[in-house]
């Protein structure tokens, strides 16, 4: 029986973060129930005809852009950029100037009656704007706020920029992607953005928890560098104990043999195959028909398969090259063998399973009509996700947030849109 109501209905939350790793975290909580007010700034919209001009001139002349529906800006690109559209449902959307005085009232009278502040700009951008969290905190002594900044608040590279295409090698990813031969590389994901959103979010919930039982809130220094870093776990185990540095293994184990990547029949079709025990071996044994190589010496202990893997790995692929990769994962399986088919974009959103597991999220945004998008990566027994409204077109909500909640005037919000303060919900 699912509950009646959703988890954090009654949390309004401030968005003031941009890209991934601050809107991701939000998401979680706005699909949770909480209300969410996303601010962009003014800027935010392409308004010169020039710019709009620019990006259908690159489409005109075969420059691509993934992140806009068939690469098409539309005459509202604003509203059709698909990173945007798929961290944002749920929000509602307002612009609003924080360089200016007006801007920065409006926005301690939102803080006022809100519950969480987030925001993933410099150390320096909130204090410049008389908005960092003292300010906030003496307006809300229940505000919870949190900064997620690339090396956090303090230290000597608190005001470098940054991004996760660069915080994932300054946090050590890169160091141990590659083969012995090459790299280092880097994922094509900015791994250090989701782990950060994630590590946000529950930050958030426990910052939540505390406020109520204590009745105050406080401020999280969320570096999104260290977040990383978390995850490197037994490799910086091994240089604190041994003194050792990780070395490239490209897709291969310390101590798992075979352990790796391999090729299937069709075009870029491949399968992972991880082997951790004699059992698990002897599984892969059976699924093979045990051909005469597996009786081997060098093949008889997990100790003799690592230290012979290029063989091993050569006779494994002259078996998987003859099956499909999601058929040889099924049989494979059924073995108990751990494996699994490697899947690019679009075998995810049409796989079977997660569509069974309903994953995937359709809805219909009137900018770029009805899209797939990831939904929660966990499920409740009793709480389910409110999927009810897809990303603000930018300035959608102005007369719900200025009117509604801050009892502003029509007239007064008029006057604010004439002078640039905020925006209007015309386009």
């Amino acid at each position: 029986m699912m509950a009646e109501k959703p988890p954090l209905e009654n949390i309004r939350i401030i968005d003031l973060s941009r890209v991934w790793s601050g809107p991701m975290a939000v998401r979680m909580l706005a699909d949770l129930g909480a209300e969410v007010i996303l601010i962009d700034a003014p800027q935010t919209r392409i308004k010169s005809k020039e710019s709009l001009e620019l990006l259908k001139q690159a489409k005109h002349n075969g420059r691509y852009f993934p992140y806009l529906p068939a690469g098409d800006p539309g005459d509202d690109p604003w509203n059709r950029q698909g990173t945007y559209n798929d961290f944002n449902r749920n929000k509602l959307g307002i612009t609003m100037d924080l360089t200016k005085m007006a801007g920065q009232e409006l926005f301690k009278r939102l803080v006022k009656i809100s519950d969480v502040v987030v925001e993933n700009y410099t150390p320096r951008v909130m204090k410049n704007f008389g908005l960092d969290y003292p300010v906030l905190q003496t307006i809300n002594p229940r505000i919870v706020m949190i900064s997620l900044p690339g090396y956090g608040m303090s230290g000597p590279y608190r005001d470098f920029p940054a991004y996760g295409t660069t915080l994932e090698q300054h946090a050590g990813f890169s160091s141990v992607m590659g083969y012995p031969d090459s790299g280092p590389y880097r994922t094509q994901s900015t791994y250090a953005d989701p782990v950060a959103s994630v590590t946000a979010a529950s930050a958030i919930m426990l910052a939540l928890i505390y406020r109520n039982k204590v009745g105050k809130g406080q401020y999280i220094d969320l570096a999104q560098i260290e977040s990383s870093i978390c995850l490197l776990g037994e490799l910086i185990l091994d240089y604190e104990m041994n003194g050792r540095n990780p070395k490239r293994m490209g897709n291969r184990h310390a101590s798992m043999a075979p352990h790796g990547c391999y090729r299937c029949k069709g075009n870029e079709s491949w399968i992972t195959i991880a082997i951790s025990s004699n059992e698990e071996w002897l599984s892969l044994c059976k699924a093979l028909g045990n051909p005469k190589w597996v009786q081997e010496e060098r093949f008889s202990s997990q100790t003799s398969r690592w230290h012979n893997q290029d063989e091993l790995d050569r006779l494994i692929e002259n078996w998987t090259v003859n099956y499909n990769n999601y058929e040889l994962m099924n049989l494979l399986q059924h073995e108990g063998v751990p494996t699994g088919a490697v899947l690019n974009a679009k075998e995810l959103v049409e796989n079977a399973h997660l569509d069974k597991r309903d994953y995937f999220v359709k809805q219909d945004h009137p900018s770029v009509g009805i899209r797939p998008y990831p939904g929660l990566p966990f499920k409740f027994s009793d709480i389910q996700p409110t999927y009810y409204r897809p990303a603000p077109r930018v300035d959608e909500h102005t007369e719900y947030v200025f009117g509604n909640l801050l009892g502003i005037s029509h007239e007064e919000i008029e006057i604010l849109i004439s002078k640039h303060v905020i925006g209007n919900n015309s386009g």
